[in-house]
C-alpha cells in the first residue's frame, strides 16, 4: 500500500517517472504481486533551486507502513533509483527516501 510520491522539475515527463517508480515497488515484492495496492502519483516544479549548479531532479518519497526492516527498505529504494536511472536522464539529481507510516494511526476508507 505504498504512497509513492515523486517531485520532479518540469523538464522532464512524469508519466515516464510513474512507471519506473511503479514498478521499482512492484519488484521489491513487499506489496501486493499484481501492484494494485502502489499508489504513484508526480508533481511537476517549474521554479527549484539544486544547490549552485542548476540541474533537473527527481526526488520520490515512498510512504510504507510501518514493520518492514532496513534490508528490505533499502532494497525497495535502490530497486526504485535503478529503475529511474535506466530512463537515462541527463544533468540530474535522483534521490529516493523511505517514510515510515504508523500502521496504528493509519486510517483509510474507500468511499
Amino acid at each position: 500500500m505504498p504512497h509513492c510520491i515523486i517531485e520532479h522539475s518540469s523538464d522532464i515527463d512524469g508519466s515516464d517517472l510513474i512507471s519506473a517508480v511503479h514498478q521499482g515497488a512492484l519488484d521489491s515484492e513487499l506489496f501486493t504481486p499484481e501492484g494494485s495496492d502502489i499508489k504513484v502519483r508526480a508533481i511537476s516544479y517549474s521554479h527549484y533551486k539544486t544547490g549552485s549548479v542548476d540541474i533537473s531532479f527527481v526526488h520520490v518519497v515512498l510512504r510504507i507502513l510501518s514493520g518492514r526492516n532496513l534490508e528490505q527498505k533499502s532494497a525497495l529504494s535502490h530497486l526504485v533509483l535503478e529503475n529511474l536511472k535506466a530512463k537515462a536522464l541527463k544533468d540530474c539529481s535522483i534521490s529516493v527516501e523511505i517514510v515510515d507510516i504508523d500502521r496504528e494511526s493509519y486510517a483509510k476508507s474507500i468511499v
